[in-house]
């Protein structure tokens, strides 16, 4: 603000000056009123994201639009600042005649190696469009839960050339915004929150399916972890020595389906073990003499 009053005032004090000084405040006025307006571009932008982390919140349970708008304003904040940046350094430098001389003469040379820079640097140019294609297309968004290299984890942070997953156990993964664009991932919340949690448990042919249905769903009914809106217990699968059975169940989102598989496994092995062990998996042998007895086509007289 002050530079703007200096300007105001300048032809009055400029009348006392010497020429010579009087172009060089002139210059140092012209830099300070453009570095003026770009401090103030660049605190409006920063009072915008004070505004989109109050009113989008990302620890809501609900929190879709949120991790949208703030995904996109992520990346294009930066966006902005670079350009606030060049846009008011190239101001300052215009308003002094001697730059604003040489600029004009190297423009053709700029424009060369700008050409040679593009063709020499596809590869960083094309990461760079990458996280630009990111924000606008959102194949994942900031908080997302992805399962990527084979790594459970958590979008941290989008940049123009990298993404940040905070993994399951604390580390950090760090892609190529590329890597989303080129190869196949998982992302368990692109739409919804919701998930299908499964377990797996291996059981005797003697079991009674329907003992365990009833013992399975009230599992689900003493936890908070199950929203209500569906499960099943069903036989997947057989082998010589077992059944193998997937109980299914929905969560409202990864972090209760984890807990509510282990906790249904742990909860269903330990009924098991102290209600029916005659349910739980045996391995079956035959003795030699057994085996005689049960093949009677071995005494079938030899024609």
């Amino acid at each position: 603000m002050g530079g703007m009053f200096a300007i105001m005032f300048f032809p009055l004090v400029s009348a006392y000056l010497s020429p010579g000084v009087s172009r060089l405040l002139l210059r140092i006025l012209k830099i300070a009123v453009v570095g003026f307006f770009t401090w103030m571009f660049i605190g409006g932008i920063s009072l915008l994201e004070v505004y989109f982390e109050n009113r989008f919140d990302l620890k809501a349970e609900n929190n879709l639009e949120a991790r949208k708008v703030r995904t996109q304003f992520m990346i294009f904040k930066r966006l902005l600042l670079i350009l606030v940046i060049l846009l008011g350094a190239s101001a300052a430098l215009l308003s002094i005649e001697e730059f604003r001389r040489i600029g004009t003469s190297l423009l053709a040379s700029v424009g060369i190696a700008g050409i040679v820079v593009g063709v020499s640097a596809q590869k960083t140019v094309g990461t760079f469009l990458a996280g630009i294609h990111l924000a606008l297309a959102q194949p994942i968004r900031i908080d997302d839960v992805i399962v990527a290299e084979g790594e459970w984890g958590r979008v941290e942070e989008i940049n123009f050339t990298f993404v940040m997953l905070r993994l399951w156990d604390l580390r950090r993964l760090v892609l190529p915004t590329t890597y989303f664009l080129e190869k196949p991932f998982q992302n368990w919340t692109r739409s919804s929150t919701e998930l299908i949690a499964a377990s797996y448990i291996h059981v005797d042919f003697r079991a009674d399916m329907e003992e365990i249905r009833k013992h399975f769903l009230g599992i689900l009914k003493s936890t908070s972890l199950w929203n209500g809106k569906s499960s099943a217990i069903q036989v997947t699968e057989t082998n010589a020595e077992t059944m193998e059975l997937r109980a299914i169940m929905s969560v409202e989102n990864s972090s209760a389906a984890w807990d509510i598989r282990c906790l249904v496994r742990e909860k269903m092995i330990s009924w098991l073990r102290d209600e029916h062990p005659d349910w739980l998996p045996r391995v079956r042998m035959a003795k030699p003499e057994d085996e005689k007895k049960a093949d009677p086509a071995d005494k079938l007289p030899m024609e």
